[in-house]
């Protein structure tokens, strides 16, 4: 079967939209898409975890929830998804018990420790969103670690006064840095 290259191009566009929009909201900036085999777009999420107060507010589980609704199935044999993001152990267990056929991902993660019964791959040959999504995800972590949350001057003393929000595993931790 022959694809058009441009419905390949429009999936990676609109999983990078979405990792912009969950930039934007302040959520990690991951995205998922799930589309069938002719390239059809079928479902797409961004993280929403931080908007809905929830754990399981990942895009590859909200995505998976809006193609069941859409097709009124849990079974999504015939479908696949592309992540931003290669899953948490988290979302790869639900990625198994959805029953899609194939993951893709653009940026690799370090630490998963469940291993996919699902054909997993890293996504080749699309450079330009590798770099973006890349780019998405360092912005965002480095925003969060040298944030300044306020920055006050005092002109008669010439002091300046820094608070810095930094993230060390998960656990904030509050700088206060006067020059």
């Amino acid at each position: 079967m022959v694809i058009d290259m441009n419905k390949k191009k429009l999936i990676l566009d609109k999983l990078i939209k979405e990792m912009e929009i969950a930039h934007r909201e302040n959520e990690v900036p991951v995205s998922a898409v799930i589309f069938d085999k002719k390239y059809n777009i079928i479902s797409y999420a961004h993280n929403k975890r931080q908007k809905n107060k929830d754990v399981l507010g990942h895009a590859e589980i909200l995505a998976i929830q809006a193609a069941g609704n859409k097709i009124g199935d849990w079974r999504l044999d015939g479908y696949s998804m592309i992540v931003s993001l290669e899953p948490c152990d988290m979302c790869s267990i639900v990625i198994d018990e959805s029953r899609l056929d194939k993951v893709y991902y653009l940026v690799k993660q370090d630490g998963n420790k469940y291993e996919i019964n699902i054909e997993k791959e890293k996504i080749s040959g699309y450079e330009e969103y590798d770099k973006k999504a890349e780019e998405l995800l360092t912005t965002f972590f480095d925003n969060m670690r040298w944030k300044p949350l306020f920055l006050w001057y005092n002109k008669s003393q010439e002091v300046y006064l820094w608070v810095i929000k930094f993230y060390i595993e998960n656990t904030g931790l509050l700088i206060l840095i006067m020059l």
